[in-house]
Parts: C-alpha cells; sequence; structure tokens
C-alpha cells in the first residue's frame, strides 16, 4: 500500500522561508512516477504549484511560485521536498503531496509532470502552511 507523509508546515513571517518533506513508501513499481505539490484554501480549488520527474529532475512551477519555491528529489523513492522561500500571506495553504504513474504529458512543448489533480493516484494528508504579514 502506497503512503505518503507530508512534515515541515507551519507558521511563518511574510519573506521568511519553510522547507515541506515528504516521505513515500510502498512502491512496488517506480517507473514513469511524477511528484508534485499541491495546495489548497477552504473554498477554492486545488492548485498544483510544483511538479518533479525524477528520473531526469525536469520541474514545473506555477506562476505564482515560480522563483520562490524549489522542488527537489533524488529518485522515485526518495523523499521529496518543496523548499519555499521569500513567502507571501497568500501562500496560506494546505500543502499536500502526490504521486502518480500517469501524471506525464506536454506542456509547452516538452513533457512534463503536470499540475493536475486528476492524474495522481497517491496523496498525503496534508501539512498546514501560515504566512502572516
Amino acid at each position: 500500500q502506497v503512503k505518503l507523509l507530508e512534515s515541515g508546515g507551519g507558521s511563518a513571517q511574510a519573506g521568511g522561508s519553510l522547507r515541506l518533506s515528504c516521505v513515500v513508501s510502498g512502491f512496488t513499481s517506480s517507473s514513469s512516477i511524477c511528484t508534485a505539490w499541491f495546495r489548497q484554501v477552504p473554498g477554492k480549488e486545488r492548485e498544483g504549484v510544483a511538479t518533479i520527474y525524477p528520473f531526469n529532475g525536469r520541474t514545473y512551477y506555477s506562476d505564482s511560485v515560480g522563483g520562490r519555491f524549489s522542488i527537489s528529489q533524488d529518485n522515485a523513492k526518495a523523499p521529496a521536498y518543496l523548499q519555499m522561500d521569500n513567502l507571501k500571506p497568500e501562500d496560506t495553504a494546505t500543502y499536500y503531496c502526490a504521486t502518480g504513474h500517469h501524471a506525464g504529458g506536454a506542456y509547452d512543448g516538452v513533457w512534463t509532470c503536470l499540475p493536475d489533480q486528476r492524474k495522481y493516484d497517491y496523496w498525503g494528508q496534508g501539512t498546514q502552511v501560515t504566512v502572516s504579514s
């Protein structure tokens, strides 16, 4: 049984940093696996903020976090991280780690792990991030 466990959430001041971790266990196959971080605010749709294809390190970032957040993962079964710098109050949300075997596709002409929550099979329970001004 695949399980994902996030940690590292908490409170920060605007301009500060937090690092989220996602430990993955139970994989029997790591082929074509994508890893992603999503976030959700109550009453709004879940937003894909960063993805990574651990086999070649290709990443995607949403416009809202590009240049401030960094996703990393050494291989498909290793922990995944989301380094969040220069935090803003609008980054306040519950953050979820997710993985999937069929989440890749074309994005701007390049094969990428897509930020589409429908394509991800396994999810963590979420970790809260609160940024105050």
